[in-house]
């Protein structure tokens, strides 16, 4: 199998895990353990524009990496990536056999002349260039062909194939490979780089190797354990024993085991990777992943709900993110704008003469049960819980502006003391339905905690004193809600914290608020 090989870009793509920082030793480790797999090339990390420091895997130039290679190479090669405007090409020294011997350059699809203008002066140094265009499932056929036609003008030792957002199946990967192999010029080596949004990438690898016509060179990208920007990549050790197994390969796939165990596992433990729903769900419009990881940070959403709103983003700002334009689209989602003036005013007389308890889910109203118990007797409040249905406490409303929660608590509520907010709308049948974005937005900004937003619905219902148990602020070490089922993974932690921290500063100076658990914010 002379005619296919393998690169691992753990050093490389797995730096988004660390921020780089594998640390010199376990760098040099990482690489003696591929030298010893047998592994053909072995990207090193990045040339970038940066502070140099010999624990990250950050160069400015080749002579910053040689001091992480061995003497002894045995067949292995090295190589580097850059994107083209992360990297000035002066840096880049004349080839001389000592660093690295190829470097794999990446541009968009708006800046291909740039690009491949790069391209031309790192080959013209005497390297092997690897051209690798992000998110090819982004191009037309026809943008492919056209892209095609400038790449053989150049000749580059490579041409890749980059599912970007993990977006590909194989009915794409047969067409995206069929349109390369005919125009590609035949010298050319054809890579593929493969992420597992959809889990897919060990599955796509062996059918890529079953579509490669028989005189292509081919590189399969990988990495350890599949380490790279979440989701991941292809597990190298994976497509390494595919080829001992199916194609005569004779990698050592042992030492690749054993530099899983000494040192990725440890990365793995702090920032985990792989499938997610996330991914998923920006693969299956092709965007790019922050978009998904935007909006499940919310924790606020349905998946059905992340999925209208993915996909609505308008195919020009699929490949690059733009974080004002998805503000902007979940805003729009979450705001169905109600006229709930008649409500507002039936509440306020409802609450007139009557101390009012907003019951929070924090841990707090279960440690300090009989604290609130002895309250509740002695003040006979009018109860509201928010997001949550108590079990041990009784409650006159609940307050809900969470698509999760109310889905959650949905069967245990009742339709005529739900406070929702719009945001619900179509899913909630709320007879009292308040608007999300007056309760969400003011002048400090956006806050769309549930206890905020129910304050604020206190203060222009004319409350002018309330008591809160319950919300008790975002620990890091867990144990935050008096139910499991509230915990959510996309908690903030003191982030939230400093943002409620700040509202309920603003809310105090209007109204008086009593905590009756012990809470972060106070």
């Amino acid at each position: 199998m002379n005619d296919i090989r393998l690169l691992d870009c753990t050093l490389r793509d797995g730096g988004y895990i660390n921020d780089w920082n594998f640390g010199y030793h376990v760098t040099r480790d990482i690489i003696r353990k591929q030298i010893e797999a047998g592994t053909d090339f072995v990207e090193v990390g990045f040339l970038r524009d940066c502070e140099y420091d010999r624990d990250r895997v950050l160069f400015n130039s080749c002579s910053e990496i040689l001091p992480i290679l061995p003497e002894q190479r045995g067949r292995t090669r090295f190589s580097a990536m850059a994107l083209h405007n992360k990297y000035d090409i002066r840096k880049l020294e004349e080839y001389d056999g000592k660093s690295i011997d190829i470097l794999r350059v990446t541009f968009h699809d708006y800046d291909i002349d740039e690009g491949l203008a790069f391209i031309r002066e790192a080959i013209a140094k005497g390297y092997q260039v690897y051209c690798n265009p992000i998110n090819i499932m982004g191009y037309s056929d026809d943008m492919i062909l056209r892209l095609i036609e400038k790449v053989n003008r150049i000749r580059p030792a490579a041409f890749s194939i980059v599912d970007t957002f993990g977006a590909m199946m194989k009915p794409d990967l047969l067409r995206i490979y069929s349109l390369i192999e005919h125009d590609l010029d035949p010298s050319v080596t054809i890579g593929i780089h493969l992420h597992e949004n959809l889990a897919l990438s060990f599955s796509l690898a062996q059918e890529f190797l079953n579509m490669k016509a028989p005189r292509r060179n081919c590189v399969i990208d990988g990495s350890m354990l599949g380490m790279g920007r979440v989701p991941g990549n292809l597990c190298i050790e994976l497509i390494m024993d595919y080829l001992n197994r199916n194609l005569g390969a004779t990698y050592d796939v042992n030492p690749i085991l054993d530099g899983i165990d000494d040192h990725i596992m440890a990365f793995k433990a702090i920032e985990p990777w792989g499938y997610s729903t996330a991914y998923a769900l920006s693969a299956k419009y092709n965007l790019h992943r922050n978009y998904a990881e935007y909006l499940l940070g919310k924790g606020r959403l349905r998946a059905k709900q992340i999925n209208q709103i993915l996909a609505s983003v308008d195919a020009s700002k699929k490949t690059a993110y733009d974080e004002a334009y998805i503000e902007e689209l979940y805003e729009g989602f979450q705001n169905n704008e109600v006229d709930d003036k008649e409500l507002v005013l039936k509440l306020k007389e409802t609450f007139r003469d009557r101390d009012v308890l907003i019951l929070a889910p924090g841990a707090s109203i279960v440690r300090e049960k009989e604290e609130i118990d002895s309250f509740i007797e002695k003040k006979h409040p009018l109860i509201i819980s928010a997001n949550f249905v108590p079990e041990d406490y009784p409650q006159d409303y609940v307050f809900c502006s969470n698509a999760m929660r109310y889905n959650a608590i949905e069967e245990k509520l009742s339709r005529d003391t739900l406070l929702a907010t719009s945001n619900l709308i179509p899913d909630c049948d709320a007879e009292n339905v308040l608007n999300y974005a007056d309760l969400c937005h003011d002048e400090k900004g956006k806050c769309d905690n549930c206890v905020i937003m129910l304050l604020k619905l206190l203060l222009k219902a004319g409350k002018k004193k309330v008591f809160i148990a319950g919300f008790d602020g975002y620990r890091e070490d867990g144990g935050n809600y008096a139910a499991s089922y509230m915990a959510s993974q996309h908690t903030k932690g003191e982030t939230e914290n400093i943002r409620n921290r700040r509202y309920l500063e603003d809310i105090r100076k209007q109204m008086e608020v009593t905590f009756l658990t012990e809470s972060l914010y106070i």
